[in-house]
């Protein structure tokens, strides 16, 4: 007897040995052999607060975080299993952004601080 896969089988048998599916003269109900589900990476937890203090700045210490946490973040999914790369990249480059909103905010901030000093 063959199964569905062209496998030789026992002519008792309802399910092939070598793949698991049904056989062709089977007088039974056929039923496709599954396993379990395949198990899914988890995402880093770090490349997601990465990413959400990326997006949310929280006075630029949220930007400060996010580029440290998504450091962090990228060497420990190179080292894992884990995934979330891309939120992780994400948050690193939301906080750069931010940082660079801050460093510019503050040179604003000075220059007009020392522009309106007394003039003699």
């Amino acid at each position: 007897m063959l199964c569905t896969n062209g496998h030789m089988c026992a002519d008792s048998s309802v399910f092939c040995p070598t793949c698991g599916v049904g056989t062709f003269l089977s007088s039974t109900p056929q039923y496709l052999a599954r396993g379990a589900p395949p198990m899914g990476t988890s995402t880093n937890g770090l490349a997601i607060a990465s990413l959400v203090l990326g997006i949310t700045w929280v006075y630029w210490i949220g930007s400060i975080l996010a580029l440290i946490f998504g450091l962090v973040a990228r060497k420990q999914i190179k080292q894992s299993a884990q995934s979330g790369s891309g939120m992780a990249t994400a948050g690193i480059v939301l906080g750069c952004v931010g940082i660079a909103t801050l460093l510019y905010f503050l040179i604003i901030v000075i220059t007009a601080i020392h522009s309106t000093g007394p003039s003699y």
